[in-house]
């Protein structure tokens, strides 16, 4: 099989890195030709650890070293059975390129999209053969995260699932198909884990450092602020934003000014070397300031719900909106950024009544509709709703 991967950066080179360390063929396009030449030496220095460290052996480097090949000229994609788009987040530029690389690959040949966020029909709404056409978004880093996203769009005929399911299980990852839906299954739960933890900060609740500490401190490997700032505020700023527009501006979505103004800034986190925490001192500075924290552990306890008690309703409302099945948004959110526990477990073991009642609280008090409770928690809560595996029973009719 052969593989073109359309863009150089950090996730294209990623996926490009599974497919060829899969037997396939590989191909990378890019304009930039600095873009090309980082992204050779990052794979030869990935594979030459491999070897360093007994992953890999030598001939195996070679082998595949050989299959992967880079290229300015947007003809070297031709004759590719499956051609992945990873560039930058804007469908301007997306459909621009499409409009360049469907004349060149065969009628039968897949186009899929790595975006993270944006309508999959509005991407593939010029093309000619918008059936070979769907989302597969791979998380960062790709070779190490084992999620993907499969995503047909509305016009993306059966075949399109039902083959990349299978190659995605056979590249070794685990494979979870979602309704074209902003933010689709993680991008659309996980918003509240950033959000709320801002709005807290926003309202001074507790610090950056405390926030994380305690969210930390429940099994989140990182704390939002310190993700935020891995991730960069101008990627997370802009998923947030795209996900707040594309569902009408939903106030559960809603982006933070504090968050903005730091894009705005320039100041984007461990990359810019400051966001939520400076890191002058080091890349542990976050660490260091969690360390030093001292939060009461009753307030930490009562941040920590407030941020757990909002991605749950929106999990369940990822299942109420049919985006996906109750299991796989657990399997998603465990498998595609490492959340402890899948959220919908979460709330089982919490109580539907807790969960209800914690939202119905904050809705009171700041008389804010982000935190309106699905349909489906009151549903549950009542008893007239039930999670059964890979479907919803909703006895609840007007």
């Amino acid at each position: 099989m052969k593989v073109a991967v359309l863009g150089a950066g950090v996730m294209g080179t990623g996926i490009g890195q599974i497919a060829a360390q899969n037997s396939c063929q590989v191909v990378y396009y890019d304009s930039f030709l600095d873009a090309i030449e980082q992204s050779k030496s990052s794979i030869e220095s990935i594979f030459a650890r491999f070897v360093e460290k007994g992953r890999m052996s030598e001939s195996d480097k070679k082998s595949t070293l050989a299959k992967m090949t880079w290229s300015k000229n947007i003809h070297a994609i031709k004759e590719a059975d499956i051609v992945i788009e990873a560039v930058i987040e804007n469908v301007e530029v997306k459909k621009a390129l499409y409009a360049k690389v469907e004349p060149l690959i065969a009628k039968d040949a897949w186009l899929c999209t790595n975006t993270s966020s944006l309508s999959i029909a509005a991407l593939s709404s010029d093309l000619k053969h918008p059936n070979r056409f769907g989302g597969l978004h791979f998380f960062n880093p790709a070779p190490l995260m084992p999620l993907v996203e499969i995503v047909p769009g509305i016009q993306s005929s059966r075949d399109f699932t039902d083959t990349m399911e299978p190659l995605m299980n056979s590249w070794g990852k685990v494979p979870v198909i979602a309704k074209d839906t902003p933010g689709f299954i993680v991008n659309k739960v996980a918003r509240p884990f950033y959000s709320e933890a801002i709005k807290l900060y926003e309202e001074g609740v507790a610090s950056v450092a405390e926030i994380d500490a305690a969210v930390k401190s429940v099994g989140f490997r990182m704390g939002p602020f310190e993700l935020t700032d891995l991730i960069g505020h101008d990627v997370n700023y802009t998923v947030t934003e795209t996900v707040w527009r594309q569902f009408y501006y939903d106030p559960r979505f809603r982006p933070s000014i504090t968050q903005k103004r730091l894009k705005e800034s320039g100041l984007l986190g461990r990359k810019s070397g400051r966001g939520f925490y400076n890191y002058a001192s080091g890349i542990n500075a976050a660490t260091e300031a969690q360390n030093k924290a001292e939060i009461d552990p009753k307030l930490g306890e009562k941040i920590v719900e407030r941020i757990i008690c909002l991605i749950i309703n929106e999990a369940l409302d990822t299942v109420w909106q049919g985006i996906t099945a109750p299991e796989n948004v657990d399997l998603a959110m465990i498998k595609g950024v490492n959340y402890p526990k899948g959220p919908i477990q979460w709330g089982g073991e919490i109580g539907w009544n807790q969960v209800l009642e914690i939202l119905n609280l904050c809705h009171e008090h700041y008389g804010d509709d982000r935190y309106r409770p699905c349909p489906l928690l009151r549903h549950l809560n009542s008893g007239n709703a039930q999670l059964g595996e890979g479907q919803l029973t909703d006895n609840f009719m007007v």
